[in-house]
């Protein structure tokens, strides 16, 4: 029987609770075997700095310890150079030619689609599902939206990674953004605080 693997990728920087709460109702709506996360190496489109794979690396294992069907990819932190989604869905199904592979993306993500390297060979080779919120409708190229997708619905959740960061660097609590081991790996290692100065 073809085992069907999700793909969610990102910079987790940091892992919250948007994100796995995203991962739950796609293993569930996509009946998936497993979903593998994606931590980007060099996201070719961010223009800040990510925070070191090892730290990101630690609390997506973290985060994930709970659900034996998430799974941590590593393929893109362990290549060198920018992270192509194509390049790793190539690496994956070389690996395994028998699995389904089923790409889930945010609403954001699927507006800028068009703008990724290889976007019609990436399409051409997974399933699409996108995560929508309530209301969050966004144009999306017209190729891009011919293609057939899935639909995640996805619960209104006003989490980013971004908030979290500034919400640290200011010293206030993102206990209820992030898994409880994340809080506690975040203010460990001190990450996200303010540098001196600035």
């Amino acid at each position: 029987m073809t085992r069907r693997i999700g793909l969610l990728g990102g910079s987790f920087d940091p892992v919250h609770n948007a994100h796995l709460a995203l991962a739950c109702i796609a293993l569930d709506t996509l009946a998936l075997d497993e979903l593998r996360w994606v931590p980007a190496g060099e996201p070719w489109q961010k223009i800040r700095r990510v925070t070191a794979s090892e730290h990101r690396l630690a609390m997506l294992r973290l985060a994930i310890a709970g659900e034996p069907r998430f799974v941590l990819e590593r393929c893109e932190i362990d290549r060198t150079g920018p992270s192509y989604t194509v390049d790793t869905v190539r690496e994956l199904q070389r690996r395994e030619a028998d699995a389904k592979w089923i790409l889930i993306v945010g609403q954001d993500q699927f507006t800028n689609l068009h703008t990724w390297q290889g976007w019609q060979e990436l399409l051409s080779r997974v399933t699409l599902a996108v995560a929508a919120r309530p209301g969050a409708a966004q144009p999306v190229d017209a190729q891009v939206a011919g293609h057939a997708y899935q639909v995640l619905p996805l619960p209104s959740m006003e989490i980013s990674s971004t908030t979290i960061r500034e919400r640290v660097a200011r010293g206030e609590s993102v206990d209820a953004m992030v898994p409880p081991a994340v809080a506690r790996y975040i203010d460990h290692h001190a990450l996200y605080r303010a540098q001196p100065g600035s």
